[in-house]
């Protein structure tokens, strides 16, 4: 099922082959990535997740990571900032800005109290601390 060519893909590819003179894009500013180009690695320990996600060109400031149970969320959010000399305009700004999310669960729930975060070169990397059961699976007994 992956190798299905979405729709608006279909027909964009074709008016950038076909006539790319015809198919202009705006002058000021892309909009963010999909939340699902966020790209997440998530390795697994014994003890904890380790979670890399690639959110190059966002400020620290400007990433929030919000642990709950077990479902990690990631918020990014670049700021449009212009910025023109006296004698100069802008004839197109590439750059992305906007905000944008995404969700996942893990199979065991995190300690949030110990979970750490460090951002370097664009890549965020979690080291998420599974939370420990509380005397694991108790048997009842029968009377």
């Amino acid at each position: 099922m992956n190798s299905l060519i979405s729709r608006g893909n279909l027909f964009d590819d074709f008016f950038r082959d076909v006539a790319p003179g015809f198919y202009v894009k705006a002058l000021h500013g892309d909009p963010l990535p999909s939340a699902a180009q966020i790209k997440v690695d998530v390795k697994e320990t014994e003890k904890a997740y380790t979670v890399h996600a690639e959110v190059p060109g966002v400020p620290k400031e400007d990433i929030h990571v919000s642990l709950d149970g077990s479902i990690v969320t990631l918020r990014a959010e670049v700021k449009q900032h212009d910025s023109t000399g006296k004698d100069e305009k802008v004839l197109r700004s590439e750059r992305y800005f906007g905000a944008v999310s995404r969700s996942f669960q893990l199979p065991v729930d995190i300690d949030a109290t110990q979970a750490k975060a460090k951002y370097d070169n664009g890549v965020l990397t979690l080291t998420l601390p599974k939370k420990l059961a509380s005397g694991g699976t108790q048997r009842l007994a029968i009377d």
